[in-house]
Formats: structure tokens, sequence, C-alpha cells
């Protein structure tokens, strides 16, 4: 298998949670990491800004550029994008992860908080893959990751919370058509989503507190499983919605007990949209 040495992964949303986990992921294969984020100073509530994660990823062996982005802002967008080629030479790889999530029905969810969702997930899938396209178009393995679920049409995952439903199931359809629209360049484009639950601070903050966080996994399985996608060719890998587990599995992981977040033998929760 190839490693991440000297190729350019940019990450949005890459100050926490699962976008550090990748961006120290891809560290320590000796990437290049773009971290992009909103996060340029420490946050009362959230550890993590840019910078610590930029200092991170050189600890750990990568080359680090932190970036302040808004992806809802398509000037910035480009304009990150366009340094971050400049600085590393090009871009190999996006990862889009950064979201936003509030898990509330049409009734009660105001217009505003609709729009950041959408703007966050889904539109920023957009702009961001159609930003650094020039430049995975040069690359010998170019990739765009971004981080949603499988399509599942079951009602119950639009019966309370619909909204962000729609805002992520976009994130994966924009992919899917990305996959073949790209695929003249060579440029794989997948989708990849978590088995379990995700201990984050989206979690700890909009979902479920810190009971629930005890029983998910830590965001490593996601970067693990990342990296495994970042390491292979359109050929071998693309227009994919992929779970991490079953990935990690296929690649020969046996024992996922490490990746828990909490000790112990608490069930594991599955995470939404998977039946």
């Amino acid at each position: 298998m190839n490693t991440l040495k000297g190729r350019t992964v940019f990450i949005t949303g890459g100050s926490r949670g699962i976008g550090r986990a990748i961006a120290l992921a891809c560290a320590r294969q000796g990437a290049n990491v773009v971290i992009a984020a909103k996060s340029d100073t420490p946050h009362p509530k959230l550890p993590g800004t840019i910078h610590t994660v930029a200092e991170e990823v050189r600890a750990a062996g990568g080359q680090a550029l932190p970036l302040v982005l808004d992806v809802r802002d398509d000037q910035l967008v480009k304009q990150r994008m366009d340094e971050a080629a400049d600085h590393f030479g090009g871009i190999d790889a996006l990862v889009n992860n950064a979201g936003a999530i509030r898990l509330t029905g049409v009734e009660n969810l105001k217009a505003s908080r609709y729009d950041l969702m959408h703007q966050v997930n889904a539109r920023a899938v957009f702009t961001c893959s159609q930003a650094a396209l020039p430049y995975l178009k040069k690359s010998d393995r170019g990739h765009i990751l971004s981080l949603s679920p499988p399509l599942n049409l079951n009602s119950k995952w639009f019966a309370q919370y619909g909204p962000y439903t729609t805002t992520k199931y976009a994130m994966t359809m924009l992919s899917i058509g990305m996959a073949e629209e790209f695929q003249r360049y060579g440029i794989a484009v997948n989708t990849l989503w978590p088995k379990t639950l995700i201990a984050t601070a989206a979690i700890e903050f909009e979902v479920g507190g810190p009971a629930m966080m005890a029983q998910g996994r830590k965001p490593d399985i996601m970067a693990d499983a990342t990296v495994s996608i970042l390491n292979r060719s359109a050929d071998e890998l693309s227009g994919q919605n992929l779970i991490d587990e079953d990935l990690l599995r296929q690649d020969g992981v046996t024992d996922f007990e490490h990746y828990r977040y909490a000790a112990g033998d608490k069930p594991l929760l599955p995470d939404l949209f998977l039946d």
C-alpha cells in the first residue's frame, strides 16, 4: 500500500474531533496537512485551534499549514485552496469534514439554522470540491472524501430531524455525481460514515451529552479509515459510500476495542442513518 508521504491533504473543520484525528493520521504517514477551520483562537468550551493542531501535525511527522476558513464564504474557500496549493505545490486530497448539526424537525427549527446546516454540510461540498478541482486534476491520485452517510430512505431518519438529514444526504448525492463526473480526470470521490457513534463535541453538546459519548468510539477509527481510502487509486475505489468498520475489516483489522471512547462493555450505539 502507498503512503501519504509528501501528499497534500486539505481538511475542512480540522481543528478538533474527527478532522483533527484525520490530520494526525495523515501526518503520521508524512503528509502535508492543511488544517482549514474557523477556530483561530481558543473556544471557552472546546479544546483545539488550527494552530494547536498544526503543532500536533508537525510533531507527528507531517508538514502543516493552518488556515482560517469559513466554508460558507465562497471567495475565501477559493483563496485558501489557492494558498494551500501554492504553499505545498498542489493538492492531492480534499476531506469535507466541516459539519453543522441540529436534530430538530421542521416545526421547531429556525430557518437560519437550516441555512447554516445546508451551507456547512451540502453547499460546502460543492464549493470546496469545485475550488480544489484544478489541483486535484493535476494529482496522480486525486481524492475527494466527504463525511456523509449512505442514502437510507427509511422514513424514521426523516421523521424527527428531516432538515439535518436532507443536508447530509445532499453531501452523499453530490459525491455520487462527482464520482461519475470526475472519473475522466482519475479523481476518486467517496463518502465515509461511522458504524457507531463517534465521541465528539457535536455529540456532547448537540446530541446526547457525556453519557452518550461513553457508548461511542474515538475519532481515530474514522481517521484510520480515511487514510486507507486516500491510499487507494480511483481505479480501486470510487463512487462508494463507505462505513469505517466495514472498510477496516476489509483491510484485515479484527480488533476494534482500542477505538472505544470509554473502557467497559456497554453496547456501542449505532450512528444515525444505519439500520
